[in-house]
């Protein structure tokens, strides 16, 4: 049973291109169904999260990455009443559109696109959704429901809003020109991300050796519950993986739960009774003060000693230098693309930027690699 400020896929605002019903799935396990059979879902397994493909095995990818985001969405969403089918359609699609070697792709592609409209992976992942995959036989794209499409697009600048509802009025932008707030079900994805990786990237960090235990004794949202497990189970000091293990599963189980009380709370307080109340309202799925101060020093502590570390940092800067020299080696000859890009460039020569970024925003990680070693002759990481 849903509340009454769920979203309803009996209610659903539909299709860009109207399709008849397909039971016994709703409309938003066809979304979902949708995305788990694109080829750029599958292209997640091969996409960096923090650690590129090559560098090991066992860290998250952007699809394991995608899937915890999932798991965690439908938990939430669950004790709140809300559509769980929406939460796990947007949690599977919201990373689709990101490039190869992950914010350093980006990073290159919108230095290589900042003339002709710039590079933005959110972005992407709607157009991948909307226009990118080909699949069906009478449209682009997977012609996927709204609320779908919304809670895709999490942000975009004001410029991008503005083209976006000229385009389709009242339609996926709808929401930023207008100032109102995502639906529910959007609102629980954007947080189980940022649940998903202010854990796993501990993990992750850990793991490759680059962040040390001791140093998690600056992040309180770790160290409470990395203590309150040693008090339960002593035997945890002579195990570090086990202790680090169970910290972590506590402090995502702690995180969830102060997240749904502290909804519940403002969903008592704001008592909306549709979803057009709830984009009305001020943001309603959050975590209390305490835990969001929590999170914040998480996201900190992983900047400073995870993300900037140098080890990772002389990887991303060599990333950056593999996809742009991608993009300037196709735009100056695009018969290196695949005959469909090369044909689209030779069609419409002014859209020639868009398509390169589109060609190398799909590659994963491994391809991306062996395409610059085609092109260059040379190993795009000292590894390879």
């Amino acid at each position: 049973m849903l509340a009454p400020y769920a979203s309803d896929p009996a209610r659903t605002r539909g299709r860009r291109i109207p399709e008849a019903a397909s039971p016994p799935r709703t409309a938003f396990e066809r979304d979902r169904d949708r995305i788990v059979h694109s080829t750029a879902f599958r292209r997640l397994v091969y996409k960096t999260q923090v650690f590129v493909n090559h560098e090991g095995d066992l860290f998250r990818t952007r699809l394991t990455h995608s899937l915890e985001v999932a798991q965690l969405g439908r938990s939430i969403a669950r004790a709140l009443g809300l559509s769980e089918d929406l939460v796990e359609a947007i949690a599977l699609a919201h990373d689709l559109g990101h490039t190869p070697f992950g914010h350093a792709g980006q990073d290159a592609l919108n230095d290589c696109m900042r003339e002709h409209g710039g590079f933005e992976h959110n972005l992407q992942s709607l157009r991948v959704v909307d226009r990118l995959e080909q699949r069906y036989p009478t449209f682009d794209g997977l012609n996927l429901c709204l609320e779908t499409r919304q809670g895709i697009l999490k942000h975009c600048t004001p410029r991008v809003a503005a083209a976006l509802e000229r385009a389709e009025p009242g339609g996926v932008a709808h929401r930023f020109t207008a100032r109102l707030q995502p639906s529910l079900e959007a609102q629980v994805t954007n947080l189980a991300d940022e649940i998903a990786y202010n854990a796993h990237d501990i993990d992750d960090g850990v793991r490759s050796g680059l962040v040390e235990l001791s140093q998690l004794d600056a992040m309180p949202l770790y160290a409470r519950h990395r203590d309150a497990s040693l008090r339960e189970h002593p035997q945890l000091a002579a195990a570090p993986r086990r202790l680090l293990l169970e910290a972590l599963r506590r402090t995502l189980s702690g995180q969830v739960s102060d997240l749904i009380e502290e909804t519940r709370r403002r969903l008592a307080a704001a008592a909306p009774r549709d979803v057009d109340e709830v984009a009305a309202a001020p943001p309603l799925v959050a975590f209390s003060a305490a835990m969001r101060d929590e999170a914040a020093q998480a996201k900190r502590f992983l900047f400073g000693a995870l993300y900037r570390h140098p080890q990772v940092m002389q990887t991303t800067q060599r990333a950056h230098q593999v996809v742009q020299q991608l993009f300037a080696a196709y735009a100056s000859a695009p018969r290196e693309l695949p005959s469909e890009q090369a044909a689209a460039i030779a069609l419409t020569p002014d859209k020639a930027p868009r398509v390169v970024a589109d060609y190398i925003a799909g590659m994963t990680d491994r391809f991306a690699g062996r395409e610059y070693r085609r092109l260059t002759g040379a190993p795009a990481f000292e590894t390879d």
